[in-house]
């Protein structure tokens, strides 16, 4: 298992949530008029999702769990294996469904959506750690 390399995204994931709730403001209408500080939003996000879904496809990799044609097939893969929960496989598939949006910006992002989902959910990357961290730690 290539742990350094997972550790090392964890780390990248702490910094950019840990950015993200520095800077997220409570108010929605705060979170509107902050301009390229939410851009620089949802950068981070985008890139927090993308190390989320590399550990899954380095675990999925390191643990011969097959070939995945897609993000989907490595999570499905994660969770036959019993490496993720169903619930976080759930969580993921948000993930998924909203780094889409703000990078291929279908349309324009709905903002205050977005501030919503951000509000609600970013604890979900703390919990994905913690059950990376707990994975990591029966494999030593």
């Amino acid at each position: 298992m290539r742990k350094e390399i997972i550790r090392t995204k964890i780390k990248e994931i702490e910094e950019s949530i840990g950015l993200v709730e520095e800077y997220l403001p409570d108010k929605f209408e705060k979170f509107s008029s902050m301009g390229l500080m939410k851009d620089g939003i949802y950068k981070r996000i985008e890139f927090a999702i993308e190390n989320v879904f590399d550990i899954c496809a380095i675990i999925n990799t390191d643990l011969e769990l097959g070939i995945p044609s897609n993000d989907e097939d490595i999570v499905e893969n994660l969770v036959k294996n019993k490496s993720l929960s169903e619930e976080m496989k759930e969580k993921l598939r948000s993930m998924k469904g909203f780094r889409n949006i703000v990078v291929h910006r279908y349309g324009r992002i709905d903002d205050k959506l977005a501030f919503e989902i951000l509000k609600k959910n970013i604890k979900d990357f703390h919990e994905f750690i913690r059950k990376i961290e707990e994975f990591l730690g029966e494999e030593e």
